[in-house]
């Protein structure tokens, strides 16, 4: 007996309600939920591993605040570490700079129009003393500013002069009267018997003085007993740091410091290096406990499925090549991850170098976890962010390999007020004379002006010369070609041992060689003063710039804080002086 083959078929499998309400369809009933939730069991739905957010986080650490600061390169045996307050000055303004009120009428570089209107200044403050009677001619006839002298009055510009003479003898010097009544070490000079100020007045100018000395003192932040930072022979700054953690000593040495922003990458951390910052007692323990708060941000992935991300973010099309690590980072981050990150602020005091001991976190079903600081593998391609890099102890230069598990926040700005530049110098090659030049493109007067290079007869002379030769029909001999004036000269020479470096020292030039043996010298703040002996490795051939200005800016309590940096930048490649010896124009 055969049994024909079955025409049964279905197209779809889905409940079918006659009911016209469609109650029975809208419930969605589960017939069977003890085998749904034996499926979950199965399947390991009912572990939870990712089921818990966070609902608390307990960090603990140790932050030690920087108080001892050595400027300069460290040296064994010559480290002078000093005092200092993250609270009372930004770390620029204290590694930056220079010296800007002028220490005595003697000195060439010092400005007049300063030292006649802190003088003028002064005169205010005594006038608006209940005096019995005026004192301006008896300080005028002490402390009065004197004339320029004649070898002055040979070098300076017709303006200078101008000024110069019409002050001349009407105002005080600031400068004489920072020397009469501040010391060396600080303190307060009387006044002296030979001021005849009567009995009566003489707490009204001591008071004018003392105002005078507290404006002249907080005018600008300047080094104090000479301890600038700013290396010569490298024209870059180094210092060091010292913060005394309950381990023991951490030093962060910066050596090479262009200038500028200063924050947490400039510094490497110096284990050869003692400045005594745990003599201060300056550490404590931290603890935060915070309720963490999901990172949220434009363009960051949804949580929900099937919803679309704002359009007006794409990390997506960062332009990020194979080796800009940061930004693939970035766009990973920002793509990849919806609700997996998690913020947990932790505030600290600016100037301090923090260790985490560890976090401790709490879920939503109360299970806690101690997740332990992240040490490193102690090799210099472990990844890690903010973290410091370890210098060779033998050369002081080399990276060692990173430091885990120190953050140093840095007492650096957010932003400044930088003046127009007051000295410009740019230092480059000359590969047709086979030397380097240190080129002044700008100095500051002595009226506190900016003086570029006059149009330099130098380019004529040596024209002329040559149409001279070609009118004649001997030929014109000439023992050196001339340069202009603010080009100075440096010359390689060989250090002694056991240095032996090569270095480019300032020279100068003759003014024409004409017989008179007149040189023409650098005159700038920037080449003037010392021998300047500048390492070769320094003057690349993109060349060096190196310019003077002012800086101002507002400080955590409010106050302001004025002073005068250096800043080391990229050059504008060769150049060409010119300079020929021995030459005949035919």
């Amino acid at each position: 007996m055969t049994t024909a083959p079955s025409i049964t078929s279905w197209v779809r499998l889905e409940p079918r309600c006659r009911d016209v309400a469609m109650r029975e369809a809208v419930s969605a009933r589960v017939w069977d939920p003890l085998w749904l939730l034996a499926r979950q069991w199965q399947v390991g739905e009912f572990e939870g591993e990712d089921t818990g957010s966070p609902v608390c986080a307990r960090w603990r650490g140790s932050s030690a605040t920087i108080t001892r600061v050595h400027a300069g390169r460290a040296v064994e045996g010559q480290l002078a570490p000093q005092r200092y307050d993250a609270a009372a000055l930004p770390l620029e303004a204290l590694i930056e700079r220079q010296a800007v009120r002028p220490r005595s009428p003697s000195d060439v570089t010092s400005s007049v129009r300063l030292a006649a209107e802190s003088g003028l200044h002064f005169l205010r403050l005594l006038e608006a003393q209940a005096t019995s009677r005026s004192y301006r001619a008896t300080f005028v006839a002490h402390y009065g500013l004197a004339g320029p002298s004649a070898d002055e009055r040979v070098r300076l510009d017709a303006e200078t002069l101008d000024y110069w003479d019409l002050m001349s003898g009407r105002v005080l010097d600031g400068r004489l009267l920072r020397d009469a009544w501040r010391a060396q070490d600080g303190q307060r000079r009387p006044l002296p018997a030979d001021l005849e100020i009567d009995a009566g007045d003489r707490a009204e100018v001591a008071a004018a003085i003392d105002n005078w000395l507290a404006y002249d003192d907080a005018l600008f932040s300047e080094p104090g007993n000479g301890a600038e930072t700013w290396q010569r022979e490298r024209m870059e700054y180094a210092f060091s740091l010292g913060a005394g953690l309950p381990e023991g000593e951490v030093a962060l040495t910066a050596a090479e410091y262009r200038g500028g922003h200063l924050d947490w990458h400039s510094v490497d951390v110096d284990g050869a290096l003692q400045l005594g910052a745990t003599l201060d007692n300056a550490h404590r323990e931290e603890v935060r406990t915070v309720m963490p708060a999901p990172v949220s941000f434009r363009g960051a992935p949804a949580r929900r499925f099937w919803e679309f991300e704002d359009a007006r973010v794409d990390y997506g099309l960062l332009p990020a090549g194979p080796g800009e690590l940061p930004q693939m980072l970035l766009s990973a981050f920002a793509t990849d991850y919806g609700n997996d990150w998690y913020v947990v602020p932790v505030d600290l005091e600016v100037g301090t170098l923090t260790r985490t001991r560890s976090l401790l976190i709490r879920d939503t079903f109360g299970v806690q976890t101690l997740i332990q600081p992240h040490n490193g593998n102690g090799t210099a391609t472990a990844f890690s962010m903010f973290t410091l890099s370890a210098m060779q102890p033998q050369t002081g230069q080399n990276i060692a390999g990173p430091v885990p598990n120190l953050f140093y926040l840095a007492p650096s700005l957010l932003r400044s007020i930088d003046s127009t530049p007051r000295d410009e110098v740019l230092f480059l090659r000359d590969e047709m004379a086979n030397m380097a030049w240190a080129v002044e493109r700008l100095r500051q007067g002595r009226l506190e002006q900016r003086l570029e290079p006059a149009a330099s007869p130098v380019a004529a002379a040596n024209a002329g010369a040559a149409a001279q030769a070609a009118d004649s029909s001997i030929p014109v001999y000439r023992l050196a070609t001339n340069v202009p004036a603010h080009w100075v000269p440096l010359l390689p020479q060989r250090q002694a041992a056991p240095d032996g470096s090569l270095r480019l020292v300032r020279a100068a030039m003759l003014r024409g060689p004409d017989g008179s043996n007149a040189i023409q010298a650098a005159r700038g703040a920037i080449l003037g003063g010392p021998p300047l002996k500048l390492y070769d490795e320094e003057v690349p051939r993109e060349g060096l710039r190196v310019v003077r200005s002012y800086q101002c800016t507002r400080w955590i309590g409010g106050q302001t804080v004025l002073w005068q940096a250096l800043r080391k930048g990229v050059g504008r490649g060769e150049g060409a002086s010119g300079l020929r010896f021995d030459d005949i124009d035919a």
